[in-house]
C-alpha cells in the first residue's frame, strides 16, 4: 500500500499499527532494499513500512505487507523524523524493529523461532527493549562488488570487538550501559566522526507514551538502553549490516583510501545464528 506521506500513513494507516511486531526500514538507497524488506517478514513481522525515495517501490507481491511512505531518508535528522511519529501512534503494546537497506536482523534460534516468539519471551522477563549490535558485513573483493556488496559471499570480523562503560554528562557510570565498538567503524576509525563510530543500537523495542529515540540510537527513557535487567543477563540480537561498507566505498574522503575490508580476521558470514553466538555477538540469555 501506498500513502503520499507520514501524515497520510499517520492518518489511514494506524491499524497497521495495532498490532506488532512491524518493521521499519528506511530506504537509503536502492541496493538490497527488497532484501531487507523479504528479511522481515520472513522473520515473522506483520507488516513493513518502508520509508523510500521517489524511485522505489515495492515488489506487486509485498503490496498487501509493505506500507510505502515516500521520505527524504538521506535528510537531516532522517532517522528520528521517521521513527519517533510512528513511536507516538502506537498503543503501548505494539513491538517495532528499524534497520536500513542492505540490513538484516538475526537473533538466538533464529532459524526454528520466530520474532514473534523472542518477543513474547522477553516480555514475559519485564523487558521492553533489546540491545542488538550492529555487525559489519562486507564484499571479499571491492573489485568485483565496488559498492562492497555480496551477499553470497558476504564476510564478518570474527574478532576486535570491545565496549566502554557509557557514563553521563557528569562523568558518573550509567548503569547496565555500555559503549560498544568494533567493525569497520573501529579499523577505519580516521574516516567514521567520533560520534558514530558505536555499533549498539537498541533495534527491538515496545512503543510507549513519551518514548522518543534519539539521534545516536538510544532512547529518551535509560531503561530501553540497558543490555540487560538487574538480575540476569536478557537476549540480545544482532544486525547485520552492509551500511558502514556502502558508506566508505561511496563517501569520497574513503573510497579511493581503501582497496580492501579483508584482513586476518575475516571469515565468511554463514547467515545463521549459531556463528553470531560462538563469535559472541549475541547472547541467547535464559532462552534455551
Amino acid at each position: 500500500m501506498e500513502y503520499a506521506s507520514l501524515q497520510a500513513f499517520l492518518d489511514r494507516g494506524k491499524a497497521v499499527l495495532a498490532k506488532g511486531p512491524v518493521g521499519i526500514v528506511l530506504i537509503e538507497d536502492l541496493v538490497e532494499a527488497e532484501s531487507a524488506i523479504r528479511h522481515q517478514l520472513a522473520a515473522g513481522f506483520r507488516a513493513v513500512l518502508a520509508f523510500a525515495p521517489a524511485d522505489w517501490r515495492a515488489p506487486a507481491d509485498l503490496a498487501e505487507t509493505v506500507h510505502r511512505i515516500p521520505f527524504d531518508t538521506r535528510g537531516a535528522d532522517a532517522l528520528t523524523r521517521a521513527v519517533n511519529p510512528v513511536i507516538a501512534a502506537c498503543p503501548p503494546t505494539t513491538w517495532l524493529h528499524y534497520c536500513y537497506n542492505a540490513e538484516y536482523l538475526f537473533h538466538p534460534f533464529c532459524e526454528t523461532r520466530n520474532v514473534r516468539e523472542l518477543i513474547a519471551f522477553h516480555t514475559e522477563e519485564r523487558r521492553d527493549a533489546m540491545l542488538t549490535y550492529v555487525v559489519d558485513l562486507y564484499a571479499p573483493d571491492l573489485t568485483a562488488n565496488a559498492n562492497a556488496v555480496n551477499l553470497e559471499a558476504a564476510m564478518i570480523d570474527r574478532s576486535g570487538y570491545f565496549a566502554l562503560v557509557r557514563k553521563d554528562a557528569e562523568g558518573i557510570p550509567r548503569e547496565r550501559q555500555y559503549d560498544f565498538f568494533g567493525g569497520l567503524r573501529w579499523r577505519f576509525e580516521e574516516h567514521v566522526p567520533p560520534d558514530r563510530r558505536k555499533i549498539d543500537r537498541i533495534g527491538l523495542f515496545r512503543s510507549q507514551q513519551g518514548l522518543q529515540l534519539r539521534p545516536d540510537h538510544s532512547f529518551n527513557i535509560e531503561e530501553y538502553n540497558t543490555y540487560a535487567c538487574p538480575w540476569h543477563n536478557n537476549l540480545t540480537a544482532a544486525i547485520m549490516s552492509f551500511r558502514v561498507a556502502k558508506a566508505l566505498k561511496s563517501n569520497p574522503g574513503s573510497a579511493f583510501e581503501i582497496r580492501s575490508f579483508h584482513w586476518y580476521n575475516s571469515v565468511p558470514f554463514s547467515w545463521g545464528s549459531q556463528q553470531l553466538m560462538d563469535l559472541g555477538l549475541m547472547e541467547p540469555g535464559q532462552w534455551f
